[in-house]
């Protein structure tokens, strides 16, 4: 048995695969395997964490439940169509089960983690190092008054920890030891609040966890896909359901910052914000799977967003539609695994990507054809984006892909401003909106053609990357899916082709190849997860079955033991790398179960 103040703390993070997610739709934790809470923001998912140690170590704020002995086997699981995540550990002295949950309750935050015995008697440890503005703060910690639990406070933020067992100081961190027997439970709950505010009242933390479940299973069960991918679809809809900033309707990419694409290196970004470029996916995804009032709200989020100067339309907003987004390091984390920078914010936001404009005329197609309610002045928007795109479609971009390496003529990026007088020329005659239909569609050609003459590299037989390129790029996979070119077009098949040539690695899709350097960052980076579900989308569409359904199940495969995925692969150790969970590679995983199980029904 350890010794009382013995630290057992790990010195480096967990394996990124090996975290799972809780979540009460504004904010979100990480929980390793280990029963550590190793990154919790509070209040909204882009706020400054007070438990930071997957940036770090356990000095940067970590909240660690584990027994004393040492453990003979773990695992875990959620608890059916819910968000309600279950440990089980083992040791030699019994067995016991961590219960961690983040209830739906109206506006403010908290977690409760209760410890139950299953089996002989497991003496435990509670360890919590809280450590706000990103693991740079030590607060203030005093007990509360009348019952067992501490109050800690740092600038603008309070935590309140309540407990069943007495909770005591051991330097700079709050501990206690306790045992449980079979049938015996636990229980500990953290509430954030202003430290302006009084401390927040005390609720029935058993009250709220049966009624968490059952608001999960409700929601749960209002998907309409009955296909046989439908446990995979229903936990990729509950992480966007989770990744959902509720106040506004607003879906944050992934609730992490600065989890590498490359280990050790720098290809780590902040992905705590709402793109607009995951907005056709979310839409298309949550009303295939019947979720009406989740798709109308993040519609609306759009709208709002976006509204104003067609000119300064971005590509990611807050989760308020908060456009000032600046982009700095903080020095005193060391990073995942030593990964550097750890960056807050996201200066991507100030690029130049022309496929939004496809995006937005998509989204607004996607709506239409689903009756969701439109604003008065939507259509009214949507011209007034059509005519700025007008004004900049031969104009270079960023692109896709955010690069850092300058400015290129991407063929995907001129693909989809395509898309956005497509998408406007079949909404004006379906529905009747009035707008300049001989100049966009003078517009539309002129795009085709343009794509079509420099975007098609005559001696490979393929599109590539951007005009003039030799290298292909996998977001040439949604030329066939957005209908610019059939899928029997040889141009499109000789493309499929040579991307699987150049770019499918171990059975897995990187985006590009990163010896070009044409991102500016001069590193590598794993199998990108949401191109290799693209790849399965196009077998499907090219007729190719088993190919599809192959590549799929492998994909399902890689997840980690509670279904969840980062946005990259690393096929040669086999581990997840990003920011996690990714929003976009859950998208794309139920678009891929849609489209695979109506060809299947062929």
């Amino acid at each position: 048995m350890r010794q009382a103040g013995q630290s057992q703390f790990r010195e480096l993070p967990l394996l990124i695969e090996d975290y799972a997610l809780i979540g009460n739709c504004r904010t979100a934790a990480l929980i390793g395997k280990d029963g550590a809470i190793d990154w919790l923001c509070v209040p909204r998912f882009d706020s400054a964490a007070c438990l930071a140690a997957i940036l770090g170590t356990a000095q940067n704020g970590s909240w660690k439940l584990e027994p004393e002995d040492p453990l003979i086997s773990s695992k875990r699981t959620y608890r059916k169509d819910t968000l309600i995540l279950e440990t089980t550990l083992i040791t030699s002295s019994g067995e016991v089960v961590i219960t961690d949950v983040m209830p739906k309750r109206n506006g403010d935050t908290a977690i409760i983690r209760q410890v139950k015995g299953l089996r002989g008697k497991v003496r435990m440890r509670f360890h919590l190092r809280l450590r706000f503005d990103y693991g740079m703060t030590v607060p203030w910690v005093t007990h509360l008054r009348d019952e067992e639990g501490i109050r800690a406070i740092a600038g603008p933020d309070q935590i309140i920890i309540r407990s069943s067992v007495p909770l005591h100081s051991e330097g700079m961190n709050t501990v206690c030891y306790f045992e449980v027997s079979e049938g015996q439970n636990e229980v500990f709950v953290l509430q954030h609040a202003p430290s302006h505010m009084p401390v927040p009242p005390s609720f029935d933390p058993y009250v709220e966890l049966a009624e968490t479940e059952a608001w999960w299973q409700d929601w749960s069960a209002h998907c309409t896909y009955k296909g046989p991918w439908r446990d995979a679809v229903v936990r990729s809809l509950i992480v966007l359901k989770a990744l959902t900033y509720a106040p506004t309707g607003g879906i944050v990419a992934a609730p992490t910052t600065s989890l590498p694409e490359d280990l050790g290196g720098i290809r780590n970004w902040d992905y705590r914000y709402c793109w607009l470029r995951d907005a056709a996916l979310t839409l298309s995804a949550l009303i295939s799977c019947g979720y009406y009032e989740e798709a109308q709200a993040w519609n609306d989020w759009l709208h709002r967003s976006i509204a104003g100067d067609a000119g300064q339309t971005q590509i990611m907003y807050g989760v308020s539609g908060e456009r000032i987004l600046r982009e700095w390091n903080i020095d005193n984390l060391p990073g995942y695994h030593n990964a550097k920078p750890v960056r807050i914010g996201n200066g991507a936001a100030d690029q130049i990507q022309l496929d939004i404009y496809g995006i937005m005329a998509h989204v607004a197609q996607l709506g239409r054809n689903a009756g969701l309610t439109r604003s008065p002045t939507s259509w009214a928007l949507q011209i007034n984006l059509l005519n700025h795109l007008e004004k900049i479609w031969k104009e270079p971009d960023h692109g896709i892909w955010e690069v850092r390496g300058g400015t290129r003529h991407f063929v995907h990026s001129k693909v989809m401003a395509w898309l956005a007088f497509d998408c406007a020329l079949k909404d004006m005659a379906r529905y009747n909106l009035e707008g300049p239909a001989e100049k966009w569609e003078a517009t539309r050609q002129a795009l085709h053609a343009d794509i079509c003459s420099y975007g098609f590299n005559v001696e490979m037989g393929c599109f590539v990357q951007y005009y003039g390129a030799s290298e292909v790029d996998a977001s040439l996979l949604l030329l066939p899916l957005v209908g610019f070119l059939p899928i029997s077009d040889p141009r499109i098949q000789k493309t499929i082709k040579v991307i699987e040539e150049k770019l499918l690695k171990n059975g897995f899709l990187h985006r590009y190849e990163t010896e070009g350097n044409v991102d500016g960052l001069n590193s590598e980076e794993g199998a990108f997860l949401a191109c290799s579900f693209w790849l399965a989308d196009v077998y499907a569409l090219d007729g190719r079955k088993e190919a599809a359904t192959a590549l799929f199940e492998r994909l399902l495969s890689i997840r980690n033991d509670v279904g969840l995925l980062a946005e990259e692969y690393e096929t040669h150790k086999h581990i997840q790398l990003g920011n996690f969970p990714q929003g976009f590679s859950h998208l794309a995983l139920i678009h891929t179960a849609l489209i695979l199980s109506d060809t299947l029904e062929d």
